[in-house]
């Protein structure tokens, strides 16, 4: 059992939760992979056919995929791979408005923005334009974005294929052709366009395949497929704050170790260093976070220090933590796979609070205990403690 204090979602919930928590002494990130698989894949197989579900589990190892393809190909480090739909980056294809007659996209790539494309098997075939539309008003709407831009392919009357709608219906027809090529697209397909800042338009691509793939009955039934996600970044660049900052775990081995470390003497070689960290991932929903730890004291220093740390805080934050390496902690990692989310999975809830024995609302309120509930003085006195006076607000 394990108490979160975080905001409660769909796949999370505050308070009190389960997981399998494995620490394991001595061994890289192969070792972890190899003591969990058979856990995992045998947990989902012998629930699978649950109430004659006739669900399935693929034979084999998990497929391992590095965060920076699972990005580029899902807009996603959590992908549900029963998806069949991969995203691709055309910006090469809009950067020349000579070319394309659509000078929105070129200016966005100018600006240091990428442009995103979301295929949309048999779409202009068996949809409305209406169905386009829609997904223009979700990205708006639910998304918060600009917007989703669309194409629909139909045969061109001189032979070839073409569209008529904005996006490329100027597009020089050699230059369409390589477009459609590059996505394995023809006659009765669709396209979605997410444009904008690259992470803005990962983002917006990776939640437009998930909704695309849903509304074109294209997800897999009766399967769970897991996967590795490896090789997180270990910097990210704060926009806030202007620099190079932790992007998950400061405590975890950075590949390479020292010696990446040391070499990483510039801003764009600290992006690149990866860590020693990975995720499990069933059918869209991450099962677990997992580390091979930084168990050197010298290494931590300098990881912090490239993060803008010094070792000063440090000592101060982490002080208990390097002492105990300074006397010799083994190569040691591990993995957590929370249990309720499994649950989740294997009974087909959508809400993690569906299988949670005592949920809480989203104001993280027990309705059936009503707590939390006042405390009276003598109750607080017994445990030492005091309440802050309440603040009055100002006039």
């Amino acid at each position: 059992p394990c108490f979160r204090d975080e905001d409660a979602r769909a796949d999370r919930s505050p308070g009190e939760f389960y997981q399998l928590d494995i620490e394991m002494s001595f061994v890289t990130q192969e070792d972890v992979f190899n003591a969990i698989e058979p856990v995992m894949a045998g947990v989902f197989s012998e629930f699978a056919d649950w109430e004659g579900k006739g669900r399935k589990v693929p034979d084999g190892a998990f497929p391992r995929i590095p965060y920076a393809e699972a990005m580029a190909k899902y807009g996603s480090d959590k992908p549900d791979l029963r998806n069949p739909i991969e995203l691709a980056d055309v910006s090469e294809f809009f950067e020349d408005d000579s070319k394309t007659g659509f000078g929105i996209f070129a200016k966005i790539i100018g600006g240091g923005g990428r442009v995103i494309a979301i295929p949309a098997p048999k779409a202009a075939a068996e949809k409305s334009r209406k169905f386009f539309d829609e997904l223009d008003k979700w990205a708006k709407k639910e998304m918060q974005a600009p917007g989703l831009g669309y194409a629909r392919l139909k045969e061109a009357d001189g032979g070839g294929v073409d569209s008529q709608d904005p996006v490329l219906k100027n597009f020089e027809p050699a230059h369409l052709a390589a477009l459609l090529e590059k996505l394995g697209l023809g006659a009765g397909d669709g396209i979605f366009f997410s444009a904008g800042k690259k992470s803005d338009a990962y983002k917006l691509a990776g939640a437009a395949r998930t909704k695309v793939g849903e509304e074109l009955g294209l997800i897999e039934d009766g399967v769970f497929r897991l996967c590795w996600i490896i090789d997180f970044p270990m910097y990210e660049y704060d926009e806030d704050n202007k620099k190079v900052d932790f992007s998950h775990n400061p405590f975890s081995m950075p590949q390479g170790g020292m010696d990446a470390l040391l070499a990483a003497d510039t801003e764009e070689k600290q992006l690149d260093l990866k860590a020693y960290q990975y995720d499990i991932v069933c059918n869209g929903v991450e099962l677990s976070s997992g580390a091979i730890r930084n168990h050197s004291p010298q290494l931590m220093l300098k990881a912090f220090e490239l993060a803008g740390y010094g070792p000063d805080v440090v000592e101060a934050e982490f002080g208990g933590m390097l002492n105990a390496f300074r006397y010799g902690a083994p190569p040691h990692g591990g993995i957590a796979p929370g249990v309720d989310r499994i649950v989740m999975l294997l009974a087909d809830a959508e809400n993690i609070r569906d299988v949670t024995l005592f949920p809480m609302n989203q104001q993280a309120r027990d309705l059936m205990m009503q707590a939390p509930s006042p405390v009276d003085e003598k109750q607080l006195k017994e445990l030492h403690i005091r309440l802050a006076p309440q603040m009055k607000s100002e006039k």
